[in-house]
């Protein structure tokens, strides 16, 4: 979002929780939002981290920490600019688990840096997977030659807590793309987290984690864009602004979480999105929106997620049939307003009728 203390704008900084297992997700945890009215203070890096806008990084994982409460194990997981010493310090528990891209070449206990550090691991295990298009990039295959070890990183002399712990040790996971195309950056990712890992197996396991960061970039082009085109909005003043926003997020995550579901994706019921009488309207639907061919019935038991989705995509104009594209954001948006709109007139009907 824009925010640059000059136009019309904010900044917006959303924290989705996600199924480890399958990837789904579960629904929106929090969300920070604010604008830049002042010019930056020149000692900034002085400043108690409470005091900067990195501080939402903090924010963020403990309003997941409080929305997962239930949850046997959360790990917060983030890009780089994360990498903040003080939230290392106090957001890990005995439940609650950091994986953040490493930002900066730290200094190490024992002598040296956390990139030379890095550069010495031998490599543990190999590993391919699709990354997908996004942000001017070509979709293509990915080779990665993947390394660990165990690090203990020195509080840094920048760290506005002078309480906090004066080291920390963490897992070191490096995964860096051999065979890259030409023209293209490499990929390369030097993963911090206090997870252990003590095999290959572990640290492929945190590279699986850390892709699951791609899902917030699904939820802003499904915010922007490909979705709700919210940066298109004519209101003027900020306060509207901001809270149309908060709507369109809340409208944004629920699609992202029908879209990751279209074919089975994950096993998640359809209560993780859908209301009774919304699950009740889907099962009145269904015979109106199945062919007459087993290619064009709904496949998925009745009650799951990928069932709903299946339905809610039909609405978005997705004819059903498995050689089609799978229907995308844009598609499932258009089915969740015409079901919507179907819903409001059902329960009018269903009053009338019980009148």
């Amino acid at each position: 979002m824009v925010g640059d203390g000059r136009n019309i704008g904010f900044f917006l900084h959303p924290v989705i929780a996600v199924d480890a297992n399958d990837g789904g997700i579960l629904g929106l945890c929090g969300a920070e939002i604010w604008q830049r009215t002042n010019k930056a203070d020149p000692a900034y890096k002085k400043l108690p981290i409470e005091k900067k806008e990195s501080y939402r990084w903090i924010k963020g994982a403990k309003a997941a920490k409080d929305a997962l409460k239930s949850a046997a194990t959360v790990t917060v997981i983030a890009d780089r600019e994360s990498d903040i010493y003080e939230e290392w310090d106090r957001i890990p528990d005995e439940r609650t688990h950091m994986l953040t891209r490493a930002m900066g070449d730290r200094a190490v206990c024992g002598g040296g840096t956390l990139f030379s550090f890095s550069d010495s691991l031998p490599v543990a295990c190999l590993q391919e997977f699709i990354l997908p298009p996004g942000h001017g990039r070509v979709g293509r295959t990915v080779h990665l030659e993947v390394r660990y070890g165990a690090v203990e990183i020195k509080r840094p002399r920048q760290c506005s807590d002078p309480s906090a712990s004066k080291s920390i040790v963490l897992r070191l996971v490096d995964a860096r793309e051999v065979n890259a195309p030409d023209g293209v950056d490499p990929i390369h990712w030097r993963i911090l987290t206090t997870h252990s890992v003590s095999s290959g197996e572990d640290a492929l396991w945190i590279v699986g984690l850390y892709r699951h960061r791609w899902l917030i970039e699904q939820l802003f082009r499904t915010l922007k864009k490909q979705g709700f085109n919210i940066e298109s909005s004519q209101i003027e003043d900020s306060d509207p602004l901001e809270k149309l926003a908060v709507i369109a997020l809340i409208c944004a995550v629920r699609t992202l979480q029908l879209t990751m579901a279209r074919g089975g994706g994950t096993e998640r019921p359809a209560s993780d999105v859908f209301g009774e009488s919304e699950i009740e309207f889907i099962e009145v639907l269904q015979p109106e929106l199945e062919g007459k061919t087993i290619k064009q019935k709904n496949c998925f038991p009745t009650g799951s997620l990928a069932w709903a989705v299946w339905i809610i995509a039909r609405l978005g104009g997705w004819k059903g049939y498995a050689s089609e594209s799978p229907p995308g954001p844009i598609t499932m948006l258009r089915g969740l307003i015409k079901f919507e709109l179907l819903l409001e007139g059902w329960k009018l009907a269903s009053k009338k009728m019980c009148a």
